[in-house]
């Protein structure tokens, strides 16, 4: 979030003046900043206690529930679209119901991990799904680069400094470049978003949603993870159910 903040600030200052703030535009922008954060400290405790493609999955939907929330707004979505919303549905019901992993041995305290990790993944994305629409709605008034600014300002405020002061705040040599891509990366992904979200915030939401699928295979890749029939299954139908939402709503 530090990262992230200093880099998105002088590109705020220098791509346009800051509008007048509004008891609605303070409402998007706290939606924006305390919605993200929640969304990503949830989403790293999933992944660590269960595995990362399908708390990635999980938290995927974000881009479905933004589109939901934008329907409620105004936004028309003909019926192919909800029937692509309910494939995504039917998605995070399976990966939810069939935890345990058919090539190891499961034991209690393993499914009570995947069961609290599928927890942490659908609660994050309600948040990441209230985040995207609100920073929809303040990239309506603000340039994209200063749209990104409440979810840095937040995390930095109540995340950041806290553990600073607390002497918690820990950083490892292999953590350095990770952590540089991680901060540098989403403030100019939010930004394309925040572009992208003039046009169509359900477009926009599920396409930036499919990062679910390259972190399932990177996670198979790195980290030999194997996942359940059932839970390929599942994630293959969000997966699916994200592409096609995207299409059929074009």
């Amino acid at each position: 979030m530090l990262i992230g903040l200093v880099c998105a600030v002088p590109l705020a200052a220098v791509s346009g003046p800051m509008p007048a703030l509004t008891p609605a535009l303070a409402g998007w922008l706290a939606g924006s900043g305390v919605g993200g954060v929640a969304g990503l400290l949830l989403t790293y405790k999933g992944l660590r206690v269960g595995k990362a493609g399908v708390v990635s999955a999980l938290a995927s939907t974000e881009g479905a529930i933004a589109a939901v929330l934008a329907v409620i707004a105004g936004e028309h979505l003909t019926i192919p679209v909800m029937a692509m919303l309910c494939v995504i549905a039917g998605g995070i019901a399976t990966v939810a119901l069939a935890t345990g992993d058919a090539a190891q041995p499961a034991d209690a305290s393993s499914g009570r991990d995947e069961r609290r990790a599928v927890m942490f993944g659908v609660a994050a994305a309600l948040c990441f799904g209230v985040t995207i629409f609100s920073t929809a709605q303040v990239g309506k008034v603000m340039t994209p680069f200063a749209a990104t600014l409440p979810v840095r300002v937040v995390g930095v405020a109540a995340v950041f400094v806290p553990m600073a002061l607390a002497g918690r705040l820990q950083m490892t040599r292999r953590a350095v470049p990770m952590v540089v891509v991680i901060g540098v990366a989403e403030v100019l992904g939010n930004a394309a978003f925040v572009v992208g979200s003039r046009e169509s915030i359900a477009i926009s939401a599920v396409l930036a949603s499919q990062f679910a699928a390259l972190t399932a295979v990177a996670a198979f890749i790195l980290f030999r993870e194997r996942l359940s029939p059932q839970q390929r299954f599942g994630i293959v139908a969000i997966v699916l159910g994200v592409a096609a939402l995207t299409v059929v709503r074009g």
